[in-house]
């Protein structure tokens, strides 16, 4: 039987060096599962992978962690419009919590993201991911933006890499002060940014 999660909304510059510890253990050990390279951004006691969020969404029961989403607000450019949108991202269930849906910790933080004044958040997740964020997205909440690319810089400089990355994505839309009609066509994303 699941026991009760408790939400905290926090704000970034509000975690303890103990939360970041805490929250670094809790990515090890649900992005490793998906392939050791997942997890390597969070050795140690770092909690984010690419770009640091400004606001977390933090799910914990009686064993810690239980889950989590960052938001980060910045501006993207959409077939070549500047838009300012609430980032989502580092999002995480724990394993024995599966389930437990991305649309409670969305449900948590959409009340802050109408005041950050964003008129949309945006994330991307891989296509394996398909099926779990279309059961979100039939609350009404979200849309997938499909046929997109986003384009990336590399949280780090390497001299054997290209500084940024294009990946093939589900753009996920939610509209939070404009409607989703108003989101611009068109077939690339440039983040202008590591990805959240």
């Amino acid at each position: 039987m699941r026991s009760q999660v408790r939400w905290r909304l926090c704000w970034e510059n509000e975690l303890q060096l103990s939360d970041h510890i805490e929250l670094a253990d809790f990515f090890r050990k649900t992005y490793g599962p998906t392939g050791a390279f997942n997890a390597k951004p969070f050795e140690g006691s770092r909690s984010w992978a690419g770009a640091r969020p400004e606001l977390r969404v933090i799910g914990y029961d009686s064993s810690g962690v239980a889950a989590h989403i960052g938001a980060l607000r910045r501006f993207i450019k959409v077939g070549g419009v500047d838009l300012l949108v609430a980032e989502l991202g580092l999002y995480g269930v724990r394993p024995d919590l599966e389930g437990l849906g991305i649309s409670h910790s969305i449900r948590v933080m959409y009340p802050v993201l109408h005041q950050l004044g964003a008129p949309f958040a945006f994330g991307a997740v891989r296509h394996a991911l398909r099926n779990h964020v279309e059961r979100f997205c039939r609350s009404g909440l979200a849309t997938i933006v499909s046929g997109v690319r986003v384009r990336s810089t590399l949280p780090d400089v390497y001299l054997d890499l290209p500084p940024t990355r294009v990946e093939d994505v589900l753009a996920v839309v939610l509209p939070i002060g404009r409607p989703i009609t108003d989101w611009p066509t068109g077939t690339i994303i440039e983040r202008n940014g590591p990805e959240l």
